[in-house]
Parts: C-alpha cells; sequence; structure tokens
C-alpha cells in the first residue's frame, strides 16, 4: 500500500496519454516499480475471446456504465470468470480502468470482489473478475421479470444526467432460474458483510478509500449469499490530515448520492455512509431507491422513509410485503434505526461505518425463526434530534471489535 498514492496520482496522467494511443498497455503507461505492485494476472486479448467463445451472446451477463460483462471460462486453468470489456464509446474509460486495476490489486478482503487480472492488448480493455454465482442483490430484491428492462439512473453532475444499466442485471439461465426472494436473516447477512467491506476501505485501508459508488447491483453474492463489493472506478483516495473533503466532479447514482456531495462536488467518507444507508432501506423494504412507476411521494426512497421513522405504528408498513410478517419486530426497528441515521442529511450526524459493522453484526447473529410469529411490541419512535452515540472521530478509535451492541446503534 506504500505506493498507493502515487499509483492512483499516475493513473490520471497515465489514462491522458492513453487516449492518444492506439498502442500500450497498462504496464506501458506506469514504470517498472509500479507494475510489480499490481498482482492482478495479465491477459492477452485472445484468451479472453476464447473464454467468452468470441463474447457470445450466451455468455453475456449485463452491461453497465463501464461496458458490458460476459461468463468465460479460462482455457489455462478451467476456471469459470466474469469479464468486463470497456466500451470505449462509455461514461467510463482509461482512467476508472487503471483506477479498478490499482485498487482491487491493493485492497484484498473476503467483502471485496478479488480481480484475478486484466487485458490492455492495443485499445482493448478488459477485467477479469471471480464469478460471482448469485448474481447481484438487486436481482434477489426485485421481481426477476422486472430485472432485465430495469435501468439503473446513473448521474454524472457537470451540467447533464445520464441513464446507465445496472453493471450486474442479469438475464442468464443459472440465475433465472435459482433466484429467491431473500428472508430476514439473509439479508441481515448481506447487509453486515457489505459493511465490513465498506469498513475495510474506509478503516482498514491505508490511506483511507472512498467506495463513491454503493449500491444494490455493485453487490455480488457468491456462495451463501456472501455478499461482495464490486466496481471500483469511481473509488477516490480519502482526505488525510487536516484535510476535510475532496472535491471532485460529481459521480454516482441518483438516489444513492448523498445531499452534499450532489450539492458541492465535497466527497467524505460519510458520503459513502449515506449510500449504504439506502442500500440497508432497500433491504428493508424492498422497494428501489428511486421507482417512477409509484406515486410521486413515494418515487425516492429516502423522501418516502423519512416522515416514517417519525411514527412508530408505521414502521411495520416499511416492512418488505415479500417477507409476510417474517421477521422480528425489534430486528426490524433497528435495522431501520441504523438505516435512519446513516441517511441523516447532514454528514456529522451519520455514524461511523464501525459502528454501523458492530450493529448489523449484532442483528445478523440473532437469527429469525420463520416458523413463529414474529413478536408484537411496538417499539419507539427514532429520534433524529441528536447526533448517534459514536466515539470520536479519530483514526483508531472506531474499530467495531472494541465495543459490545449494548453501546453502539444496536441499543437504539
Amino acid at each position: 500500500m506504500v505506493l498507493f498514492l502515487s499509483l492512483i496520482d499516475k493513473s490520471t496522467k497515465a489514462s491522458k496519454s492513453v487516449d492518444t494511443k492506439k498502442e500500450g498497455s497498462v504496464e506501458f503507461e506506469l514504470s517498472n516499480s509500479e507494475s510489480q505492485q499490481i498482482s492482478a494476472q495479465t491477459f492477452a486479448y485472445r484468451e479472453l475471446v476464447a473464454a467468452t467463445k468470441n463474447f457470445r451472446g450466451d455468455c453475456f451477463l449485463g452491461e453497465g456504465g463501464f461496458g458490458k460483462v460476459y461468463k468465460g471460462k479460462l482455457e489455462s486453468s478451467n476456471q469459470i470468470v466474469a469479464i468486463k470489456q470497456l466500451d470505449r464509446n462509455g461514461l467510463q474509460g482509461n482512467r476508472e480502468f487503471l483506477v479498478e486495476v490499482l485498487m482491487l490489486s491493493l485492497l484484498h478482503h473476503p467483502n471485496l470482489v478479488n480481480l484475478i487480472g486484466y487485458c490492455a492488448d492495443g485499445d482493448q480493455r478488459l477485467l477479469v473478475y471471480e464469478f460471482m454465482a448469485l448474481g447481484s442483490l438487486e436481482d434477489h430484491l426485485y421481481d426477476s421479470h422486472l430485472l432485465n428492462v430495469h435501468l439503473v439512473n446513473t448521474i454524472v453532475f457537470t451540467c447533464f444526467c445520464v441513464n446507465l444499466h445496472s453493471s450486474h442485471s442479469s438475464n442468464t439461465t443459472d440465475l433465472t432460474l435459482e433466484r429467491k426472494r431473500l428472508d430476514w436473516n439473509t439479508r441481515m447477512k448481506v447487509a453486515a458483510g457489505a459493511a465490513k467491506g465498506l469498513e475495510y476501505l474506509h478503516d482498514k485501508a491505508t490511506p483511507p478509500v472512498i467506495y463513491r459508488d454503493l449500491k444494490c447491483s455493485n453487490i455480488l453474492l457468491g456462495d451463501g449469499y456472501q455478499p461482495k463489493l464490486s466496481d471500483f472506478g469511481l473509488a477516490k483516495l480519502a482526505p488525510v490530515g487536516d484535510n476535510t473533503h475532496v472535491s471532485t466532479r460529481v459521480m454516482g447514482t441518483y438516489g444513492y448520492c448523498a445531499p452534499e456531495y450532489a450539492m458541492t462536488g465535497q466527497l467524505t467518507i460519510k458520503s459513502d455512509i449515506y449510500s449504504f444507508g439506502v442500500v440497508l432501506l432497500e433491504l428493508i423494504t424492498g422497494r428501489r431507491a428511486i421507482d417512477s412507476s409509484r406515486t410521486a411521494g413515494e418515487q425516492n426512497l429516502v423522501a418516502w422513509a423519512r416522515p416514517l421513522f417519525k411514527d412508530r405504528r408505521k414502521f411495520s408498513q416499511m416492512a418488505d410485503p415479500v417477507l409476510q410478517g417474517q421477521y422480528p419486530v425489534r430486528g426490524l426497528y433497528q435495522a431501520l434505526a441504523v438505516a435512519a441515521m446513516c441517511v441523516q442529511e447532514q454528514p456529522a450526524m451519520r455514524p461511523l461505518i464501525a459502528d454501523v459493522v458492530t450493529a448489523l453484526t449484532y442483528l445478523a447473529s440473532q437469527l429469525h425463526n420463520s416458523q413463529t410469529p414474529p413478536n408484537q411490541t411496538t417499539p419507539r419512535s427514532i429520534s433524529f434530534g441528536t447526533p448517534p452515540r459514536t466515539p470520536k472521530e479519530k483514526r483508531g478509535e472506531c474499530r467495531g471489535s472494541e465495543r459490545s451492541p449494548e453501546n453502539t446503534l444496536a441499543n437504539y
């Protein structure tokens, strides 16, 4: 991680030079010492053509801002992989390609997707990942017949808005046949695992990393519904020292972007916390972050949820109807409390990710028996008047493992 800053900085310069060249590769753009820091395997373009049967239609998995994603089988190892091919006319380009290669070569965690390698033959840019057999979280939360036609609204606040397809919107036979709705226990497991991946980026990586693109379609599910964060092309290094934020062009997905970031372009780790809160609300409610098919007052998930947070009689109305009441009422309230604090309008009022991890790990450990009728105890309302009970926001003081659930968010 020592060369992380210089590598990312140089990736910006490299991307500019790549745009004007027909030949070259990532190694060509980086120095030898920097290239040695990249642990990912390099592939020839012909190897990936063979792996995907010349990018045949039945290998197609989905399409996003980076380009098309295919399922493939590497001839050298017989490993099943996911291969993303850069769309040279798309919104993401060489800079995002380089950032993702560098990020995932240096960042390793059970809740981050594993980058196997990349291809930079001539003007071809492809990324090779481990194949996540269960698809994305989005695939499991929403009706399968809507998945293949749903467009995720992705915005670039540089004078215009652009709609992008979800990166992992699946139309493959394996996923359609095996897809099932998530029960409460699985939802909490996914939420806790995604939070742990984000905690690694914020608290364990040096320097810290702001993910900047947290959404359901970027949370991939492996065996046992093990969640992994994917798509790091928009990631940024977090501010260090006396710096309070990173000023950058606003990019992200409408409905997930923190309001202060959308308005000012000032990015902090608390921007990720807001996005995580939206994802947690999606897990609890089964509603999309933005759903234009609903009535005007219900199209924006956070705007719909905020007044309901304050009325304890309406908490049960926020639970996904698909759960059919099979959830612990106290667990529902506690999960809503975590989500409510994550989507506070003021960044300073949002909790640290370590506290979120502690709370959700606790909730995930409280397994609900679907055969037992839920407890009908009515919880109190959620207060927005005081900040969450978190330690001082100093690095080294926010390790979730050092506190019990009783004195963190899970006790609210």
